[in-house]
């Protein structure tokens, strides 16, 4: 009699053993293709203009331009895609700067003492022409409805403006004409 009841017991056993190693196998395959929830939120973010402090200073490297400074605000860690920023000297459309330069450059993160740089340059033309300015409207390309309007070092005649990525270097952000 005992092995009558021993034999059905062995089956359930062994069928239990079955189901909890293919829940086990289904549970390691699904963990193993699912990203790390981890990585995701360690993941450095975009920054918005209001994540940034600026200062705009004066170069007269290349026939004059402005650099924009942009550093990252306490315990913010953000990052500025290598091109160029939304700005503008006033409301119309041909104060608004195009870009100096064809391409994207590299990603810029910033935190703690990092910046990033961008070179403005307001007159891009060789005439007379021009109307000045004394404050410059910035933001993060992106965030426009967030922009910051800077108080330039002295009145720029702006004709044609044009400006660089964002750069890690100060020296790669010279906004060269031609």
């Amino acid at each position: 009699m005992r092995s009558r009841f021993a034999a059905p017991s062995a089956r359930l056993a062994l069928a239990a053993v079955a189901a909890v190693a293919v829940t086990a196998a289904t549970t390691a395959t699904a963990t193993a293709t699912a990203p790390a929830a981890d990585s995701r939120s360690a993941a450095v973010r975009a920054c918005v203009t209001k994540d940034l402090t600026y200062k705009v200073s004066v170069k007269t490297q290349a026939g004059g331009y402005f650099l924009v400074t942009a550093k990252a605000r306490p315990g913010v860690t953000c990052y500025l895609e290598g091109v160029f920023p939304s700005a503008s000297f006033g409301s119309s459309a041909d104060t608004e700067v195009s870009p100096a330069e064809h391409a994207v450059s590299d990603r810029v993160t910033l935190s703690g003492s990092t910046a990033a740089y961008a070179g403005i340059n307001p007159k891009t033309t060789n005439n007379d022409h021009g109307r000045e300015f004394d404050f410059l409207h910035l933001a993060v390309a992106g965030d426009e409805t967030g922009a910051v309007t800077l108080a330039l070092p002295e009145t720029a005649t702006v004709d044609r403006p044009t400006a660089t990525n964002w750069h890690a270097d100060p020296a790669d952000a010279v906004p060269f004409s031609g």
